[in-house]
């Protein structure tokens, strides 16, 4: 008998130290907290959207499957992988060693103190939307019943989103469009 499972879209973010080791371990803390990761988006290198610091993120997206688990839960053993990642202060505005994001919990619209979903903004940021439209061009969100395809094609966003492709041997990075 199969389970009933809900398809979630987590974003993923680092703009401090290893960033691409951080976004490696944020995914294996997803598998560790029994989410079944089903698909990963490239990496893209992004200047920081709403933040003062001088340091470009990593970004990417990543799909996992979940049974039996509320986005408020989820969201409570995301930060927990952000706290064992190093991040101490989720404040919005600070640089930060992983940021982990419920984008999408199945078609769930929820708003409260500790949590919203669809995510506020996703539909705004070309770093989230780029990432996505890689594993679920035809999702359709489920408050602006418009695909994220849709979405992506005709945003107003002007910050860059490179892939990223690390430079091999010299442990330094190199964007790339694509």
């Amino acid at each position: 008998m199969e389970l009933d499972y809900t398809i979630v879209y987590i974003g993923l973010g680092s703009n401090l130290g290893d960033r691409a080791g951080n976004l490696l371990m944020a995914v294996r803390g997803l598998m560790e907290a029994s989410f079944v990761v089903t698909k990963l988006s490239p990496i893209y290198e992004t200047d920081p959207v709403g933040l003062d610091t001088p340091g470009k993120f990593l970004n990417m997206v990543v799909e996992i499957r979940v049974a039996n688990v509320s986005a408020t839960q989820m969201m409570a053993r995301l930060l927990r992988i952000e706290f064992l990642l190093g991040r101490g202060d989720k404040s919005v505005k600070k640089p930060r060693t992983v940021d982990l994001d419920i984008l999408f919990f199945g078609d769930t619209v929820m708003s409260t103190d500790f949590l919203t979903v669809p995510h506020p903004r996703l539909h705004l940021r070309r770093f989230v939307l780029k990432p996505l439209s890689k594993l679920a061009p035809k999702f359709v969100h489920p408050i602006l019943k418009r695909d994220v395809m849709d979405i992506f094609t005709n945003l107003d966003d002007p910050h860059a989103v490179k892939r990223w492709r690390p430079t091999p041997g010299r442990g330094k990075s190199s964007p790339t469009n694509s």
